[in-house]
């Protein structure tokens, strides 16, 4: 896992949930949430990731159901033979022939289109209503490594699957709409809708649009946010404040130092405060990094919410960044407190 990288995690790693804090999939949902103002492309394609695991398990419990329902006879030569080959059903791999076969084994068990839309039911002909995000429910617990579906799965719910994403997110109108082609969106509702297909074949073209929209567009943000650095824009901008506050009481008490020629010279080393806030709040608003949480281990993932930096390699980098900030912050109040420290007084 994140143990053994030795370089910045890659987008699908991150939607495989194969990374840690701050750079996993509960990090980037609350990043496309509040920060690219994206978060129906990451549901969509998280929701077509569940179907294909509902497909999945669709299939290994029919082929479960298969091998013990169907009793087996032995033949002359002594080999056991099936009643029904249930070698034909393809296992649950993860790799992309399986799928294609999962594909091809839907596909030539999908029944009539009007027999599939009134086997699952009335309540698919009209468009859901209210459905939450994905990652919203007890899913948003960005420790679950798993979606495995815990129930028994029936050919009704695989279809159920297919048409929630197309009314959820593709249809025209839609309370999630996403933009994605024309001729995407029109395979897609015409496999649907007309074919009555339900794999999750007809949703790899959508599906792989989406992900490089999110590598190119989402994710090289993202790593500057979280990989180089521990703030959100609201903390961002509350160390600017600081910042800017800070500097302007350290130059308004060296000028008045200086001007009223205020004796002992050494009162001016206490510059050092209003300057070390200042240059530090600014820097950290520059490189939207706090060095003191960096080298704590510690990244904001919402405004005053905080989480452990559990990704090592992220670890590493956040620490020897904050280090050359805090040198960078030091080197500069220096400079500033000897520039007003050792300029002669002169009584205006």
């Amino acid at each position: 896992m994140g143990a053994s990288r030795n370089r910045l995690p890659t987008l699908f790693e991150v939607l495989s949930r194969r990374t840690l804090p701050p750079v996993d999939l509960f990090s980037f949902f609350i990043y496309m949430r509040d920060q690219q103002r994206s978060l129906d492309y990451l549901d969509f394609w998280l929701d077509v990731s569940q179907h294909l695991s509902l497909c999945r398990h669709f299939v290994r419990e029919l082929r479960r159901s298969v091998l013990v329902s169907t009793p087996e006879m032995h033949g002359i030569d002594g080999d056991r033979v099936s009643g029904h080959n249930a070698l034909e059903i393809p296992d649950d791999g993860s790799d992309k022939d399986s799928d294609q076969r999962l594909s091809a084994f839907l596909r030539s068990e999908t029944p009539e289109p009007g027999m599939a839309r009134r086997s699952t039911g009335d309540r698919l002909d009209t468009p859901p209503t209210g459905r939450p995000s994905f990652m919203s429910s007890s899913r948003l617990d960005h420790t679950t490594q798993s979606s495995t579906v815990s129930h028994t799965v029936n050919r009704a719910d695989v279809r159920a699957s297919a048409e929630k994403i197309l009314y959820t997110y593709l249809l025209r109108g839609a309370e999630r709409e996403i933009v994605l082609p024309e001729p995407i969106l029109q395979s897609i509702s015409t496999a649907i809708e007309v074919d009555g297909r339900d794999d999750p074949e007809m949703f790899n073209e959508a599906r792989d649009y989406v992900f490089q929209a999110m590598e190119r567009d989402a994710f090289p943000g993202f790593l500057r946010s979280k990989a180089l650095g521990n703030l959100v824009p609201a903390s961002v901008m509350v160390r600017l404040v600081l910042g800017l506050v800070g500097m302007f009481g350290g130059f308004w008490a060296a000028f008045a130092l200086i001007f009223l020629d205020i004796k002992p010279r050494d009162i001016r080393l206490w510059l050092i405060l209003p300057f070390l806030v200042g240059v530090y709040c600014l820097i950290a608003h520059q490189y939207s990094l706090d060095p003191i949480l960096g080298i704590l281990g510690i990244s904001e993932y919402t405004f005053m919410n905080f989480m452990k930096v559990k990704e090592p390699y992220i670890r590493r980098l956040l620490i020897k960044r904050s280090a050359w900030i805090l040198g960078l912050t030091v080197i500069i109040v220096v400079i500033l407190v000897c520039i007003y420290t050792f300029v002669p007084g002169r009584r205006l």
